[in-house]
């Protein structure tokens, strides 16, 4: 008998990755991982060429089902993209019908969307960093700031310590959007570079490791920053783990003594980085399928 697989679709900002996952050992099989890149400006037909392709690489009978996880603003139940900021191309589209038609599905197999921020909360929570941990809070740090608050294996929406929604780049902090600080955006602009330019993230960070020492101070000003925005949601909410993720979270090392010393004093959990930065949302859509059967 075959092993029980679940079908797994990341769609990101500018990429989408497909994967099987294996529920016996909560694990991606590496021989169907793939990462296919999304037109930034790319209309309804290249952004669906993108991802049903991506779908139709790991099409199989027999899985349990296929679990999609995609940014909002976004119906989840209906499958439907409600974004305008980003892959504009997709609002307004059916995109369960057109995955159900890629995956070649004729049967009841389900297919399940749900937040990118809650999918990686939700794969670290099965099999990663917040395992063990009842109550987590997973943030994605790169051109925004993603959250997800999970309890027990449940995604949190609502409730003590929960932001509206469970979203905190929503949120006020020093006057402004958070993610004017706490973001890439918010990096560059702590080490006073010029938006013209065409510096990044992992150039600073590579001047940081370096010694340089304007590039570590922006790296601890970021540390600094986040635990101040999160701690009181971290002590409300009651959690004992704080997750880690993005593109910015390879340069946890950086910033870490800066988020551990503003934590000092409100909040005693541990503070981790992902351990399945690449796969950990697509671990999730599969987890939430599995969990919703």
């Amino acid at each position: 008998m075959s092993a029980a697989l679940v079908g797994a679709l990341d769609v990101g900002g500018t990429h989408v990755t497909a994967g099987r996952v294996e529920v016996a050992s909560s694990s991606v099989d590496p021989e169907s991982r793939l990462r296919l890149p999304l037109p930034a400006v790319g209309g309804t037909p290249e952004l669906l060429a993108a991802i049903t392709g991506a779908a139709r690489s790991i099409a199989t009978r027999d899985a349990l089902g296929f679990g999609v996880a995609v940014p909002g603003p976004f119906d989840y139940a209906a499958g439907v993209s409600r974004m305008g900021h980003k892959l504009r191309g997709l609002r307004g589209i059916d995109l369960r019908s057109e995955l159900r038609a890629a995956f070649g599905l004729i049967d009841s197999a389900p297919v399940r969307f749900l937040n990118d921020a809650d999918a990686f909360l939700l794969g670290e929570w099965w099999t990663g960093a917040a395992r063990g941990h009842s109550r987590a809070v997973g943030i994605t740090l790169g051109s925004g700031l993603g959250a997800a608050f999970i309890a027990d294996g449940r995604i949190m929406r609502a409730g003590r310590g929960v932001p509206p929604g469970g979203a905190l780049y929503e949120l006020s902090f020093r006057g402004a959007p958070v993610e004017e600080t706490v973001s890439r955006y918010g990096l560059l602009g702590l080490y006073g570079a010029d938006p013209r330019d065409s510096l990044d993230v992992d150039q600073v960070a590579a001047r940081a490791r370096a010694g340089e020492p304007s590039a570590r101070h922006a790296f601890r000003e970021l540390g600094l920053a986040l635990g101040e925005f999160l701690a009181p949601w971290l002590q409300a909410f009651e959690a004992t783990c704080l997750v880690v993720g993005g593109s910015i979270a390879r340069s946890l090392t950086l910033f870490e003594a800066g988020l551990r010393d503003s934590l000092e004093g409100y909040w005693h959990g541990c503070v981790t980085v992902a351990q399945h930065l690449e796969d950990a949302p697509l671990l999730g859509a599969a987890c939430y399928v599995v969990s919703e059967r």
